[in-house]
């Protein structure tokens, strides 16, 4: 290799592996903090939350309606009318002129509306109260969701990371053996195609760095906005690629992980709940067909003026029967109904699934253990070819394909090996999402 050519793979080597400038220190995270601050911080959690809270206001506004009503109200009026216009001809001893008044009236009152007897009414507030349960069951579907994202996230920045190691390692390599390319060339034991051939590795081993440092950046920048973050915030990890990363304390046994599933998986959960609501929805339009009985009182001082008031009272109760409003109801009773069945359907069907997500994960993790074992023993492998081929090029004995075809043998386990902790990974994720413990990912056990 010529010195320019030298300075250049070294310089673009160096540019490779240098970082993306950003603005402001890096916030360094492990897997259980990112995983913690997704289910807690993340935009969809509290946008979810915020969701959770405005249907808790609709359920107490529906219980409004059941409460109380005290109002109070003070007025006064002069006026004046047409007697005539009342159907009053004149009267005896009354002046022949039909303007009455003007006069006063002073009127000072509390009134009371309470309902005794509305089973609309509760039924509407039952209905609110299970669409509020729903909401927040809701709220920790996402939260579960989010912390899954982002375990997922963290795990293909450390992939990358790994990867953008395994690549300058390659480079490393590459460009040793182009100086020992040269070096036996100038030897006379080496071909001038044998150095070329050195060369060209080096360039390509460059050029995957470059790729590779390409993907990391892409990848950090997915973990940023999983987590809420913004996109120049720098990332640091602070947990590598391992073989147990991404581990949670969960039972051996398929059918208790089944069983932990169907009864606190949060998704699940949620759709149970939306089903409920469903169904107090529907009681709640039914419970219109039934009469309502309402007490309504007023008390008050009424007079012409302030002196001449006297205390004045009225009590009411009134029964409301519906006796034919179907048109109207009919075809929301028929909505409400098709959507309870929905909620239903999906709750079956949601049960149903957990199974199968468990059982897809527990193959995903067995295959995944073979993988690594089968992995670890490829970079033993290609590291012994790479040091033989190298000493059997070093002595003369062999040209440098071997060692290209050995550094490419390397290069493609260290890729498997990645790869292999890096499916591990995920399928615990997948796992610890199909029981429902995602959020859990990473935490202290």
């Amino acid at each position: 290799m010529t010195a320019p050519v030298a300075v250049a793979c070294a310089a673009a080597l160096l540019a490779a592996a240098a970082p993306v400038a950003a603005q402001g220190a890096p916030l360094r995270l492990t897997f259980g903090a990112a995983v913690a601050r997704a289910a807690t911080e993340a935009p969809a959690v509290s946008v979810a939350r915020l969701r959770g809270d405005a249907a808790d206001a609709r359920a107490r506004q529906a219980s409004a309606s059941l409460w109380p009503g005290l109002s109070a109200a003070a007025s006064y009026t002069n006026r004046s009318f047409n007697r005539a216009s009342l159907g009053l001809g004149a009267l005896p001893g009354a002046p022949a002129d039909p303007l009455v008044g003007p006069f006063d009236i002073m009127d000072g009152r509390l009134s009371l509306q309470q309902p005794l007897l509305d089973f609309g009414a509760r039924r509407r507030r039952d209905a609110a109260r299970a669409a509020a349960g729903a909401a927040r069951a809701g709220t920790e579907r996402t939260a579960e969701a989010a912390a899954a994202n982002a375990a997922l996230a963290y795990l293909e920045s450390a992939r990358a990371d790994a990867l953008v190691a395994a690549r300058l390692a390659d480079s490393v390599l590459a460009a040793e053996l182009v100086a020992l390319a040269r070096t036996q060339r100038e030897a006379e034991v080496a071909i001038g195609l044998d150095v070329t051939r050195a060369e060209t590795q080096l360039v390509a081993a460059i050029g995957g760095l470059i790729v590779a440092r390409n993907a990391r950046a892409r990848a950090h920048l997915a973990l940023a906005r999983a987590l809420g973050l913004e996109a120049d915030q720098r990332i640091e990890l602070a947990d590598t690629l391992r073989a147990d990363l991404a581990t949670v304390g969960l039972p051996s046994d398929r059918d208790t992980l089944v069983a932990l599933a169907r009864l606190g998986r949060p998704d699940l959960t949620a759709q149970l709940a939306d089903a409920a609501a469903a169904r107090a929805s529907v009681d709640a339009v039914t419970a219109e067909r039934l009469p309502r009985l309402d007490l309504a009182a007023d008390l008050g001082l009424n007079g012409p003026a302030v002196a001449d008031m006297i205390v004045t009272r009225q009590v009411a109760v009134q029964v409301t029967l519906p006796i034919i409003d179907d048109l109207r109801r009919g075809p929301r009773l028929a909505e409400r109904r098709a959507q309870a069945a929905e909620a239903e359907v999906l709750a079956r069907d949601l049960a149903s699934q957990v199974a199968a997500e468990i059982d897809g994960a527990r193959y995903d993790l067995e295959a995944a253990a073979a993988g690594l074992t089968i992995a670890a023993q490829g970079v033993r492998l290609a590291t012994a070819e790479l040091a033989q081929a190298r000493e059997r090029f070093a002595a003369g004995v062999a040209g440098n394909l071997e060692l290209i075809t050995a550094q490419v043998s390397l290069l493609r386990a260290r890729d498997a090996e990645i790869d292999a902790r890096y499916q591990a990974a995920t399928a615990r994720v997948a796992l610890a999402r199909a029981v429902g413990v995602a959020h859990t990912l990473g935490s202290p056990r």
